[in-house]
């Protein structure tokens, strides 16, 4: 026996329904069928507005799962099986049936309700031993849960599953939990039970908090199950109970719990032992509570590209209340079990009232990327909470899994130059692009990490760019749906081998005026040249800042004059250490 639903405002129920018997099995024993159909009448009054309606029906067997309530074609969605092992016929089977009709009970309303189609005479064919031993049952109910302005505000509790006591098992307890007892007045307690027989109450008892229950004459203290219904104080229905009680005496305030015992078997009036077998099927509790219950859900959460920042925005619901959830309960927040953040409610919130927020919370490094969120209400962050609640299990929000917005920084290889002098030249950093996934996205290029950052100094044309340094580091931002990726490279100035002209033209007309070596000057600032005439004589000696106009410097002709016309011979040291070797050859002077 479980809780199915819990409903917190000023609400009450009722109960109606009908056997499927034509009478009682134990007494009349010449018959081993159902009846085809029967019926039962709702009438609530026109001030009470139905919150749920919930049909039952049971009987011998394996269970009919499909029945007909008004012609209307109703599925079971969910079954409960129970077993009795008979000393005479062996295991013997019975089950239960539930559904949730709240749509058919709002459209039809106050009516006549006749249940049919709900067949068990296969069963009953099958197997001897439920006609034998007088357990051949049929029957039904339906639940409906209401709402009035002028009831108290309770708490109502279904608990619902399958349970049975016979000759085998004399004595069950039943421990109904989730229940939160601020005022006994008017408290009650219903059962729905099948198969108990009026004439069978040998040591057949009911008892709450080890206090007896009886609700004379419809059900005395020694036998509560007698096929009778509290509602309409019938004493028809033929092996189904349809009881409430009154216990008000029976519970204490700030109870949570409530205990059930209840017991058959006795020995008759001729010696011998006698046992009814009882199917308990749904208990029910009315219990007047005028508490909030705070729930909270996590509804979405934002990430900042590339940090530990997350906002998280959430509601808080005391939607299942019967009271003020009070301004300023405590919420906290967990990244796998981890404490982020707390904050609170602003304001009180009637019930049936949410209050939406957000907060802004850092991961802390530990928990890595990838983690878990959740958030929980009325928690002070140590898992203790401030607000006395009609469910104090339902705190906890949905779990949000959540990764953090990476953003990876990827070296790529260096890209190399030529100096164009001053240790500089110009880069297509385009180039690099290959390296790079596309996206779609536009790339942009940077000089610092931090200019990256904050998207300020871009490189306005990165296919002609100058560098001021080398090495220098360049980055690139390559956009993602999210966030960014970082790239990183070097450009490198390097010193290329010069190229040497074999020819110059220095009559001063401006153009090839000089022995002009392209990549020499500026870039291979520690050189040596040195011009030879096709004697072998040394007639010029020249560094990175004394180049070659055709004149001498070296020799008797030493004067500066231009040189005559003529193939001369040149030896180059670079002095730099990738390049060793001495570069020789000729070249040509003309006017």
């Amino acid at each position: 026996m479980s809780l199915y639903n819990q409903f917190n405002g000023r609400y009450d129920y009722l109960a109606i329904g009908n056997t499927l018997n034509a009478a009682e099995n134990n007494l009349s024993t010449g018959f081993c069928d159902t009846l085809p159909a029967s019926s039962a009448t709702l009438n609530l009054s026109d001030d009470y507005n139905i919150i749920a309606a919930y049909l039952y029906w049971a009987g011998s067997g394996e269970g009919d799962l499909n029945i007909a309530v008004n012609n209307v074609d109703i599925q079971a969605e969910e079954t409960y099986y129970v077993d009795y092992n008979d000393p005479n016929y062996g295991p013997l089977t019975y089950f239960s049936c539930f559904t949730n009709i709240t749509t058919l009970i709002l459209d039809q309303g106050n009516t006549s309700y006749e249940i049919s189609n709900l067949d068990i005479s296969q069963a009953l064919a099958n197997n001897p031993g439920y006609c034998g031993n007088r357990t051949n049952f049929a029957g039904w109910s339906i639940y409906v849960v209401y709402e009035n302005n002028n009831l108290p505000l309770n708490q109502i509790n279904l608990f619902q599953g399958l349970e049975i006591i016979n000759r085998n098992v004399q004595e069950k307890n039943i421990l109904l939990e989730n229940v939160n007892v601020l005022d006994n007045q008017g408290a009650k307690i219903g059962f729905l039970t099948w198969e108990g027989d009026a004439a069978l109450n040998y040591g057949e008892s009911l008892f709450i908090n080890n206090n007896l229950l009886s609700n004379p004459p419809l059900n005395p203290s020694d036998n509560a199950f007698n096929g009778t219904n509290s509602f309409t104080n019938s004493n028809t229905l033929y092996n189904c109970d349809i009881d409430y009680y009154n216990i008000q005496n029976y519970i204490a305030i700030g109870d949570t719990a409530v205990n059930i015992k209840l017991t058959t078997g006795d020995f008759n009036e001729s010696g011998g032992f006698s046992a009814d077998l009882i199917i308990i099927n749904n208990i029910i509790t009315v219990l007047n509570s005028q508490l909030p219950d705070a729930t909270i859900t996590l509804d979405n959460y934002a990430l900042e590209c590339g940090n530990r920042n997350i906002i998280l925005t959430y509601t808080v619901h005391n939607a299942n209340s019967t009271d003020v959830l009070p301004a300023n309960t405590p919420i906290t927040f967990y990244a796998d079990n981890t404490n982020i953040g707390t904050t609170q409610t602003n304001s009180n919130l009637a019930i049936g009232t949410t209050e939406s927020g957000s907060l802004q919370v850092t991961i802390p490094e530990s928990l890595g990327q990838e983690f878990t969120i959740q958030a929980i209400v009325d928690d002070t962050g140590n898992g203790a909470g401030i607000v006395t609640e009609l469910n104090e299990t339902n705190n906890t929000s949905n779990p949000l899994a959540v990764a953090l917005l990476t953003i990876t920084n990827t070296t790529l290889p260096p890209l190399a130059g030529c100096d164009s002098g001053y240790n500089q030249t110009f880069f297509n950093l385009t180039a690099h692009l290959m390296d790079i996934e596309p996206n779609g996205a536009p790339f942009s290029f940077y000089t610092s990490l931090e200019d990256l950052q904050n998207n300020t100094f871009e490189i306005i044309t990165p296919e002609n760019f100058q560098n001021t340094t080398t090495p220098q580091t360049i980055y690139v931002k390559s956009p993602t749906q999210d966030c960014y990726q970082i790239f990183n490279f070097n450009v490198l100035v390097e010193n290329c081998p010069p190229t040497i002209p074999q020819v110059f033209t220095p009559n001063n007309d401006g153009y090839n005026d000089w022995f002009n070596i392209q990549g020499l000057y500026h870039i291979f600032e520690h050189h040596k040249l040195l011009i030879y005439n096709r004697w072998g004589t040394l007639i010029f000696e020249g560094d990175n800042d004394t180049p070659w106009e055709g004149r001498a410097n070296r020799g008797l002709n030493n004067q500066g004059d231009l040189l005559p016309v003529g193939t001369y011979f040149y030896v180059l040291y670079l002095n730099d250490p990738h390049y060793e070797k001495s570069i020789t050859g000729w070249v040509y002077l003309n006017r």
